[in-house]
């Protein structure tokens, strides 16, 4: 359900709210000043990033919105518009690197600023966590999809990010985080499905920290966020989860994250707290690692 910003009921307790977020501010300062903001927003055609899509059309920016699906891409594109907002659509699938590559020159080609880049598109662990699925170039799928896409759309998007500075990155990752193996990225030895989501998603706070440090100083800021717990999205009930929020709970806190004039930079934020993540997320060989492989997997090097 859309809502307006200024109206969203953030946190679920008082005490999750002084701890962490103020009200929320208006979506940018160019809302202001006549210049409508431009938010990417991955994987929103369906769920959580559907819902974050609509509320950033109602807020005043234009939306891109990106999916796999063609018809759903189009009906949310319709429903902003349908709210006198305005958005466009890009068909691209992240299990495949030159499909990204076309979703990141297609923004750089027809944009000349981009504001606000929510990497939001995943998979989760599956309904058989002993199946090992892989991207079109045989790299495992949850750390293609979850990280390497989005590693690749955001340091290509990032000139851009930078020219429309106050701009900001977030990553909805997850409480599920398990350090990366080396040795091991891709699991060709003992795969398990929630170890492969887990690691993917505490690749995207890795990302995150080191963005952060790279971009001190320049308006850009870049902040994961766990959004809830098994929301009601597809992901969860495709495998047959039970839902325990809603997608609009989990759209709140990742909209405060990207509205909130206190939400710092390089932050992982649990709903309303800003809390530390993995233990790795912080160590910075690890972290260095980390870039140089996706440097080298997306062939970005």
């Amino acid at each position: 359900m859309v809502k307006r910003l200024s109206s969203v009921c953030v946190f679920a307790t008082a005490v999750l709210l002084a701890a962490s977020f103020t009200t929320a501010e208006p979506l940018v300062a160019q809302v202001d000043t006549g210049i409508r903001p431009v938010a990417l927003v991955t994987g929103s055609t369906d769920g959580l990033g559907r819902e974050v899509a609509l509320r950033l059309g109602l807020s005043g920016a234009h939306v891109i919105v990106h999916g796999r699906n063609e018809e759903r891409g189009r009906a949310v594109v319709a429903e902003i518009e349908a709210h006198e907002g305005s958005a466009s659509l890009i068909i691209a699938d992240l299990a495949s690197m030159e499909q990204v590559r076309r979703l990141a020159a297609t923004v750089l080609r027809d944009y000349d600023r981009l504001d606000i880049l929510v990497n939001n598109a995943g998979i989760g662990r599956g309904a058989d966590t002993s199946i090992r699925s892989e991207s079109e170039e045989g790299y495992e799928l949850r750390f293609a999809v979850n990280h390497l896409s989005h590693f690749y759309l955001t340091r290509t998007l990032l000139p851009l990010l930078r020219r429309s500075a106050p701009a900001r990155i977030v990553s909805v990752s997850s409480t599920a985080q398990q350090a990366i193996d080396f040795d091991n990225v891709m699991l060709e030895r003992e795969y398990d499905g929630a170890r492969a989501y887990a690691q993917s998603k505490l690749a995207m706070i890795m990302m995150t920290v080191d963005l952060a440090e790279e971009l001190e100083g320049t308006g850009v800021t870049a902040n994961a966020v766990h959004p809830a717990v098994y929301m009601a999205t597809s992901m969860v009930l495709n495998r047959g989860g039970t839902p325990m929020t809603t997608i609009d709970e989990g759209a709140d806190p990742v909209m405060q994250v990207i509205t909130s004039p206190i939400a710092g930079s390089g932050n992982y934020y649990r709903q309303a707290e800003n809390v530390r993540a993995n233990a790795q997320a912080y160590d910075a060989g690890a972290r260095r690692r980390l870039h140089a492989l996706s440097m080298e997997l997306t062939g970005l090097n």
